[in-house]
């Protein structure tokens, strides 16, 4: 299997990868931005990887790479969604222009095979515990609304030009190589500052966490058992991690336990953050997939592996 990745040298990109360069060869196209080479370099010396650096916004070089592969992996996206507040169009061109150019370069090379990274930010702010066709609460960050109209952009292809997709709704994914994400900014606040840290909200907020070994498995599983033109799941662990929860994993586990937490208050931590959310993922779990980690392990497993990442090894 001949497959291409764009965003495959970030987080997620590079662990899915990792997995690909089994199936055949693999091709990478990354602008680098916040993917990084040491992430993918084993499989580059190996000859099964290579990597095209590029942006996706412009539509002929992203063209000219995907010739002649047979399945396309979209992972590129937005890296943090509180950066489209001070850049509105970072989301509309790092998500839905970037979209339409990977479906239009799909259409022109009779690609047929598309994988899109969506996420649960696509329901909005619902008290539901959201299940795939629950969309009746629209998007309130501009990254959600990236992510809704690509999957609109993607169910209009699958109906006009015969592409046959797979829509997959992540949780809170977490992991070691995490570029982003709170575990990662509070280790970061506590290199800092030692004696406390500072976090965003009043602690209760809480979603689904997933391990990245979950989500790179779990979409392959997909890929390779579901096989309707337009196949959409979600993602994510049936319970939910709280901030404070994150939080006090990374001062517990941190060469500066003793450190202070200090909540600034509200019941979110930036505007179009959603507080609370939770999803259903029995559509994936009736396919015959169940994730291995709750929210709470995978927070845990995460914490630690990037106290090693960013305090090195004790």
């Amino acid at each position: 299997m001949r497959s291409f990745v764009v965003g495959g040298a970030g987080f997620i990109g590079s662990h899915l990868v990792d997995r690909l360069v089994e199936r055949g060869p693999v091709t990478i196209f990354d602008d680098m931005s916040v993917g990084r080479v040491e992430f993918i370099e084993s499989h580059l010396r190996s000859g099964r990887a290579r990597l095209v650096k590029g942006d996706a916004r412009e539509i002929a070089p992203l063209e000219m790479a995907m010739a002649d592969h047979d399945v396309v992996f979209n992972l590129a996206a937005n890296p943090e969604a509180r950066h489209g507040l001070k850049n509105t169009r970072l989301d509309l061109e790092l998500g839905t222009i970037l979209t339409y150019n990977v479906l239009e370069s799909c259409r022109r090379l009779d690609i047929k095979k598309l994988i899109f990274s969506s996420s649960g930010t696509v329901y909005g702010e619902t008290d539901k515990v959201a299940a795939e066709g629950d969309l009746g609460c629209l998007p309130i960050s501009l990254y959600g609304a990236s992510k809704f109209a690509g999957e609109a952009l993607i169910a209009a292809f699958v109906e006009c030009f015969g592409l046959q997709a797979w829509i997959f709704r992540f949780g809170n994914v977490v992991g070691p190589r995490g570029t982003h994400g709170a575990a990662l900014d509070f280790l970061k606040k506590l290199q800092t500052h030692q004696t406390f840290l500072e976090v965003l909200g009043d602690g209760t907020q809480a979603k689904p966490y997933v391990f990245v070994d979950d989500i790179c498995d779990a979409i392959l599983y997909t890929f390779e058992h579901a096989k309707d033109r337009l196949n959409v799941f979600n993602i994510a662990p049936p319970d939910v991690a709280s901030v404070r929860f994150i939080a006090e994993t990374c001062v517990k586990k941190s060469p500066y336990p003793n450190a202070e937490i200090r909540y600034t208050g509200g019941d979110r931590g930036w505007p179009g953050d959603i507080p609370k959310s939770q999803m259903d993922a029995t559509k994936l779990r009736n396919l015959g997939y169940q994730l291995r980690w709750t929210s709470q392990q995978a927070v845990d497993k995460t914490v630690t592996a990037l106290v090693s990442e960013v305090f090195g090894a004790t």
